[in-house]
């Protein structure tokens, strides 16, 4: 199209091969039909931005209709749905230039048209959003278009049924709106859904209720009146301190579907090389999907104030714990919203939003210490996989971290409070992990440390077992199981009323070298450990082997390493072990001793025996001859 007007109706084929894309763009780039909506509502918006700009030099354009509208009129008997704007309209020209082209938008050569006048003043107003407007035809067998360009006197229409050509004739300056553009949807069968007015308003509030344009619902033939469903303004454009904490709970139960009030609601504007709202609650409770295996994110995505998806990656998994949304007024596009590609735009503002998250966490456990324990009890556990996941951030991670251990009384407590309490010639920040804080607690691998008052954090959530392991220290001192590896405890000292466990003597000595040889196939050592003080054995991962809790995950999982040999420590003493070195048993006796020895050190530990049946022939020999 050439010229502004046509003297007659013209069919015309759409450019690039419509009936491909068209066949690509409904059944590929949208997964939800009730994405068409959203699409018009968000067309019409930018009509009236549009508007809104260019009456900047020219107020006339307003005309005696100042405000800007969308209108959503339903039509159950005619089986139609009618999305109309008051905003800048379209000629003939301009239809043949935006809709019949599926590869440019009118918004796109608008935004050309922008820069080169206005040396891009304004350019935040406008959307490149590509092939919207075809989504139509997900929902419609046929669609009509009829637009008036503001502040002219010719009105042109625009129509097709989206296989391959459409129509552009001139219409009356009566059949058309005052000013802006009317789009007529003749909906398929299966869509008819779309004229009932409860289905409109759902899909308005959740997917276009935030537009900066006012929207109403008129239903045809019913005797309600015509309903405004969205006032045009932004829960998050607006001033602090004119929102109050039920407005902010309100909007927080909407967006994040929860039915309690925010822990922690952030609410601020970034400004400078890329400007974005930003409106993110913490929960109060855990979500249901917290765990989800796909560990999504629930962070909305909006581009001026229009809905883009909920399924962009805004934040690292391990804040996927937080609900909201981002406004961005400059993010690239691609084809369609809900297929947005990363971009620089996009990594700064994941960066900055995530960064102002765990700053206020700081600030909140560093101002506020029960108001943090109970968000760290809800999502510590997840916030912990940003310290295996986030080389970058995690010093400051290991701030916000909170642990109990084996001497703070089920209080929480910071590494920077455990760095408070190191021993002399203590030379690693020590933890035990399990599945029940109770059990870990109890562990007999941490007899030893109990004695000499060295404080143990005691970790009981999967995570644990795997940040780690990543090699990571604090305050330069390494991290270190209790149950792998050497422990030289002797250098520290037992606090009063403790004792150590003594020495072992040649009897002992003898046995445990026996010992060694009988289990040769079931351990790597066995050996007089320090860790002991009231128990007679236990068992541990040797220095180089994986510890035992994350071996037991891995194999739970089906993932199961090769398992390296565990050490068989003993307390050398204990009574038993005293005992067991003195008894003048046979060796096939003293074996049996050996091999119920590693068994109830793998009781302790939770596991069974490695061969029941064994255990129990072994046991009841025992029974048999103290019975004797």
């Amino acid at each position: 199209m050439t010229t502004d007007t046509v003297s007659a109706p013209e069919t015309h084929a759409f450019e690039a091969d419509v009936s491909k894309l068209l066949h690509m763009m409904v059944h590929s780039v949208y997964s939800d039909k009730d994405v068409f909506l959203r699409e018009l509502i968000s067309n019409a918006a930018d009509a009236c931005e549009k508007l809104r700009f260019e009456a900047i030099a020219d107020p006339a354009l307003f005309g005696e209709d100042p405000q800007p509208r969308i209108t959503l009129t339903l039509d159950k008997e005619a089986g139609t749905i009618v999305v109309e704007d008051n905003g800048i309209g379209m000629s003939a020209a301009d239809m043949g230039e935006t809709l019949g082209t599926i590869a440019r938008s009118g918004t796109k050569a608008f935004m050309d048209k922008l820069t080169a006048d206005k040396n891009g003043e304004g350019q935040q107003l406008i959307g490149q959003f590509g092939v919207g407007f075809y989504s139509a035809f997900m929902v419609a067998g046929n669609v009509d278009v009829v637009s008036r360009r503001a502040g002219t006197d010719e009105a042109a229409s625009w129509s097709s049924d989206g296989l391959g050509t459409y129509t552009i004739a001139p219409i009356d300056i009566a059949q058309a709106p005052a000013r802006g553009t009317r789009v007529t949807l003749h909906l398929l069968d299966d869509a008819k859904t779309y004229t009932e007015r409860y289905t409109v308003e759902r899909i308005v509030k959740a997917q276009s209720g935030h537009v900066p344009v006012a929207i109403f619902i008129k239903e045809l033939g019913s005797e309600e009146e015509e309903r405004q469903v969205a006032d045009g303004a932004a829960l998050w454009n607006k001033a602090k301190s004119d929102i109050s904490e039920e407005d902010y709970a309100d909007f927080y139960r909407s967006v994040a579907g929860q039915f309690d009030k925010p822990a922690l609601t952030l609410h601020y504007r970034a400004e400078g090389r890329h400007e974005y709202s930003v409106l993110i609650f913490i929960p109060e409770t855990k979500p249901f999907d917290l765990f989800d295996p796909d560990r999504k994110g629930r962070i909305k995505l909006y581009v001026r104030r229009v809905f883009i998806t909920d399924e962009a990656e805004m934040l690292p998994r391990y804040l996927r714990f937080a609900r909201g949304l981002v406004d961005s007024a400059d993010l690239p596009l691609n084809m369609s919203r809900e297929m947005i590609q990363d971009s620089p735009v996009l990594s700064t503002i994941q960066k900055g939003v995530s960064n102002r998250i765990l700053s206020e966490l700081d600030k909140i456990a560093t101002s506020d210490a029960d108001r943090y324990g109970a968000i760290w009890e809800n999502f510590g556990a997840v916030l912990k996989e940003g310290l295996y996941e986030d080389f970058e951030r995690r010093e400051q991670l290991l701030g916000l971290a909170r642990f109990k251990t084996s001497t703070s009384n089920g209080e929480w407590r910071s590494l920077k409070d455990y760095a408070t309490s190191l021993k002399d010639n203590q030379t690693a920040i020590y933890y035990a992990t399990g599945t029940d804080l109770d059990r870990i607690a109890q562990s007999p691998q941490l007899e030893g440390f109990k004695a000499r008052g060295i404080e143990v954090l005691l970790l009981p959530d999967q995570v644990d077992s795997f940040w780690t392991t990543v090699g990571m220290d604090y305050d330069g001192k390494p991290f270190k199981s209790v149950t792998q590896g050497a422990t030289d405890l002797s250098l520290i000292p037992p606090v009063e009323g403790s004792t150590a466990a003594d020495a072992p003597n040649e009897d002992v000595s003898s046995f445990i070298s026996f010992a060694k040889d009988a289990l040769a196939d079931q351990v790597s050592d066995v050996r007089v450990s320090d860790r002991l003080t009231t128990s007679a054995v236990c068992i541990v991962a040797s220095e180089t082997a994986m510890d035992l809790q994350l071996e037991r995950m891995l194999a739970a999982a089906g993932q199961a390493p090769e398992r390296a040999k565990p050490v068989l420590e003993v307390n050398a003493s204990h009574m038993l072990i005293a005992k067991l070195g003195q008894t003048g048993a046979s060796d096939e006796e003293r074996t049996d001793l050996a091999f119920l020895l590693l068994d109830e050190a793998r009781i302790a530990e939770g596991q069974p025996p490695a061969d029941p049946r064994a255990f129990a022939e072994r046991l009841e020999r025992l029974m048999v001859k103290s019975l004797n």
